[in-house]
């Protein structure tokens, strides 16, 4: 705690240390909290997780911080090993992530006013994490390129880094979202270049707003209005984007990039290169798809 997951400890994003302290302070120390090190053993932790009643990635996250916190006792010479490293736990997903259908998408935007429709078409478009799209400020937008430039995240209010360099890769910006991004400028009571893009008008725009009251106050009953049951979270959004990729046939390094994935694990890398018009003929597509209906416009352009 003092060493790893203090403000001052600059190596790990914010919501990284938030994520830790979480895990520790509502499970491991719940349990462990009075063990000297080395008398916590590999069979005893393998039991004890089996006791939970947890999905196995949330079991699996508890081993790995165990076994980062032992790694710090070694690291400090506290110990010579690590009895985490043999402990067994699957991460496999026990559940299909949520996706929506281009329909439901559809549907979800004809119940929507901006803001909340344009934050919505972006990231079922882009595959944004709430961090990014809440961490958007007006000077991020390039209408002459165009793209995103993603400069930062918001997690709890504290704006922090991205997660990886290929996070931090500007993003084609289809025209019709930016189209949709003008909408909300012209109307926004907070549209100056260094003013977030979704600005929270109860913190008089100091703060964007938190992702889980948009959820709760607009999404959710807009989903409800047009007999949408499934459970949408932020991250819903970025997987259907990516099963929409999928199914349009894109190259995996197409969707590699356009996830914004720092490796392959998930994405299955390999040596091709996606170029950016292809990048951005794959987001015009999914933009196609999910509008109510193709809204003809004027190419996006001029100053904001």
């Amino acid at each position: 705690m003092e060493r790893e997951l203090s403000q001052g400890n600059r190596k790990k994003a914010y919501s990284t240390k938030a994520a830790y302290k979480c895990y520790l302070d509502n499970w491991i120390l719940l349990r462990w909290r009075s063990y000297k090190l080395s008398d916590v053993k590999t069979v005893a932790v393998e039991e004890w997780l089996g006791t939970l009643s947890l999905a196995a990635a949330t079991k699996a996250k508890l081993r790995n911080i165990m076994s980062a916190l032992f790694n710090h006792a070694i690291r400090y010479e506290w110990l010579d090993k690590n009895p985490i490293s043999l402990v067994r736990q699957s991460a496999k997903r026990e559940r299909i992530p949520i996706v929506l259908d281009v329909g439901e998408i559809s549907s979800l935007l004809t119940e929507l006013q901006h803001p909340y429709r344009a934050m919505v078409l972006l990231a079922a478009a882009t595959g944004l994490r709430a961090s990014e799209l809440l961490g958007l400020k007006w000077q991020d937008v390039d209408l002459e390129s165009p793209e995103i430039n993603l400069n930062r995240g918001v997690v709890h209010q504290v704006i922090g880094k991205l997660k990886t360099e290929a996070s931090r890769k500007p993003m084609p910006l289809d025209p019709e979202l930016a189209h949709s991004l003008l909408e909300w400028w012209r109307i926004s009571p907070f549209n100056q270049q260094t003013d977030w893009i979704f600005a929270s008008l109860e913190m008089k725009g100091q703060q964007p707003y938190w992702p889980e009251n948009l959820l709760r106050r607009h999404i959710s009953p807009a989903a409800a209005r047009c007999s949408i049951t499934k459970t949408i979270g932020w991250h819903t959004f970025r997987h259907s984007y990516a099963t929409q990729l999928k199914a349009n046939g894109e190259d995996v390094k197409v969707v590699q990039e356009s996830l914004r994935h720092a490796n392959s694990r998930i994405t299955l890398d390999t040596y091709i290169q996606a170029l950016t018009p292809a990048k951005k003929q794959a987001q015009t597509k999914v933009v196609n798809m999910i509008l109510p209906r193709r809204i003809q416009t004027a190419e996006a352009g001029g100053g904001k």
